[in-house]
């Protein structure tokens, strides 16, 4: 009976369930319990648990489209056409369905094709370049703050610091810093919320026209900035990208990164108030934090799921799959697989195999600005340990969640402190 109240949880709506969205928790242990692939019952969404049944679906490009990969069960795709397989109908309609045809949304070749580009943003070079400017960002950011006693950390903090290290990995000129942070550092719309809203619709209004503009005008008159050298990139045959593929990845990457580092930022920053020793243990070997910051991945990360659509029928273990079904990578759940970590739900921060978690995604899909946001935690926590200290939530009662199935991450997080002396 015990087992069975325990698993009744998987009836329930993970997609809306106000209290599921707020603690999925529980719903991950149920998944733990029963098994590594559960169909749930209200929309049909296969849902994957573990490591090993994510990977191999995420690896499967024959049976598997990423068309869905942000929106899941939220983008409604027809079906083929009579006498239309669908992997013609997917690249037939990724014109209408929301960020079809993002980097994120796309599948060899065209994402291989695209990825590569990444690369023309993120090398060695550019990134040490972006990293100093993070520990300068981050010293303005605290000085701006220190001597408050209390703020929100996220508005204060996470997400001018995400925001502005991404606009300086993109080129965009310091004189346009301002202009950025009035339109992304008070986003409040979440992917993936129940009422079925679209996250960045205006943000993308507002950055399609500025990074197109950027972009033809290097195309004519190409300088050395970051921007410049993604303008005039090519695919390996020399043939040019679009500029409206070239505007994509830089939207993507601004919205992606942005967004995403600025909740583990909170996440670590709610362990820290709530774990005084630990605070004093990393302010004392700083050379720990990388570890600390992998655990906060591995149990707060701050992408939920991500998601395929199968091409074809096909199975995965003992479930079948046909064409047209929704699959959930549901990363929360096998950052928590317990044929993988031991104890998984406690959170330790010198855990030695927290790395193996996939909050980073796998593959052709794995996230190009991983390093970028591994640096970006390490030097935050860096630098605010090293300044601030005795970290306290405000109202720990009334923190919550953003209400959606694809983000973890806290609406908010009140923080009082010190200075360190």
């Amino acid at each position: 009976m015990a087992r069975q109240q325990r698993l009744g949880i998987l009836e329930r709506d993970l997609f809306t369930d106000p209290e599921i969205l707020q603690d999925p928790a529980p719903y991950y242990a149920a998944l733990r319990e029963h098994g590594p692939v559960w169909r749930e019952p209200n929309r049909g969404v296969v849902i994957l648990s573990g490591i090993e049944e994510i990977l191999d679906v995420y690896s499967d490009h024959e049976h598997f489209s990423a068309i869905v990969s942000s929106l899941g069960p939220m983008v409604k795709i027809p079906d083929p056409d009579p006498g239309e397989s669908w992997v013609d109908a997917v690249e037939r309609l990724r014109d209408v369905i929301p960020m079809g045809n993002m980097l994120v949304g796309l599948d060899p070749p065209r994402h291989t094709r695209l990825r590569g580009l990444a690369g023309r943003l993120f090398t060695p070079n550019r990134l040490k370049e972006n990293e100093e400017f993070m520990w300068t960002l981050a010293d303005r950011l605290i000085d701006e703050l220190a001597g408050r006693g209390e703020v929100e950390f996220g508005a204060a903090f996470a997400r001018p610091f995400t925001l502005l290290v991404i606009a300086d990995l993109l080129g965009v000129p310091r004189e346009h810093h301002d202009r950025f942070r009035g339109w992304l550092g008070d986003d409040t719309a979440n992917a993936g919320d129940p009422d079925g809203e679209h996250d960045g619709d205006q943000v993308f209004a507002n950055l399609n026209p500025y990074f197109t503009r950027y972009i033809e005008e290097r195309r004519v008159s190409p300088g050395e900035d970051v921007m410049s050298r993604l303008a005039t990139a090519r695919f390996p045959d020399g043939a040019l990208p679009d500029v409206a593929d070239l505007v994509g990845l830089a939207t993507i990457f601004f919205l992606a990164g942005q967004e995403t580092t600025a909740r583990l930022l909170a996440a670590g920053m709610r362990v820290l108030a709530e774990q005084p020793a630990l605070a004093r243990a990393l302010r004392s070997d700083p050379g720990a934090i990388p570890a600390f910051v992998d655990e906060c991945l591995r149990l707060e990360g701050p992408i939920k799921a991500t998601f395929r659509m199968a091409l074809q029928d096909t199975k995965i273990g003992d479930v079948d799959v046909p064409a047209g079904t929704v699959v959930m990578g549901l990363v929360g759940a096998a950052n928590r697989d317990a044929r993988v970590f031991d104890d998984p739900d406690r959170f330790d921060p010198k855990r030695r195999d927290a790395r193996r978690n996939i909050s980073f995604g796998h593959g052709e899909h794995f996230c190009p600005g991983a390093s970028l946001a591994r640096a970006e935690a390490r030097i935050s926590f860096d630098r605010i340990l090293a300044r601030l200290d005795d970290f306290q939530l405000v109202d720990p009662g009334k923190l919550s969640y953003a209400p959606t199935f694809i983000i973890r991450g806290l609406n908010d997080l009140p923080l009082r402190f010190r200075q360190h002396s």
